[in-house]
């Protein structure tokens, strides 16, 4: 990639704000936030136990989660970047207030951490995979999702 410092700063500066933008659906409880973020054909990997794939399967969980833990705070703690491609190590701390994943609210303080890497191409989001502490977060719970 042979560009200008301008260029390249500016470039990475559009790409980190697509990434903060999908983060800032969560914490203002916006889902339509990521049409302006997501590429058409962006993957989501792994996808929830029934999220859709595409941008249209990322709004269902963030309504949820959001409803789940509606004070949630959600914070990044770092972001490590190269052209095309982001690091995110994320935290999101809330009560548990409404229905997660077939688990009733416990009205419990939680926290659980977020680590998810992006690749980004024209300053939208082609692909994201993901791993959150679910586990951590369902023992803070006293439970797990229904099987089923």
């Amino acid at each position: 990639m042979n560009m200008s410092k301008t260029d390249l700063s500016e470039l990475l500066r559009t790409e980190r704000i697509a990434v903060e933008t999908l983060y800032r659906a969560f914490s203002e409880k916006n889902p339509d936030l990521v049409d302006t973020v997501l590429a058409p054909s962006w993957e989501d990997i792994p996808l929830a136990p029934g999220q859709e794939p595409g941008p249209a399967g990322i709004k269902p969980i963030i309504r949820m989660v959001t409803a789940a833990f509606p004070d949630m705070q959600l914070t990044i703690h770092d972001m490590l970047q190269e052209p095309g491609k982001i690091g995110v190590r994320a935290e999101i701390s809330g009560t548990h207030l409404g229905d997660l994943f077939g688990i009733a609210p416990t009205g419990k303080k939680v926290s659980f951490r977020l680590h998810e890497f992006h690749t980004v191409a024209n300053g939208l989001l082609t692909t994201t995979w993901h791993m959150e502490d679910w586990f951590g977060l369902f023992m803070q719970l006293g439970h797990f999702p229904p099987q089923g």
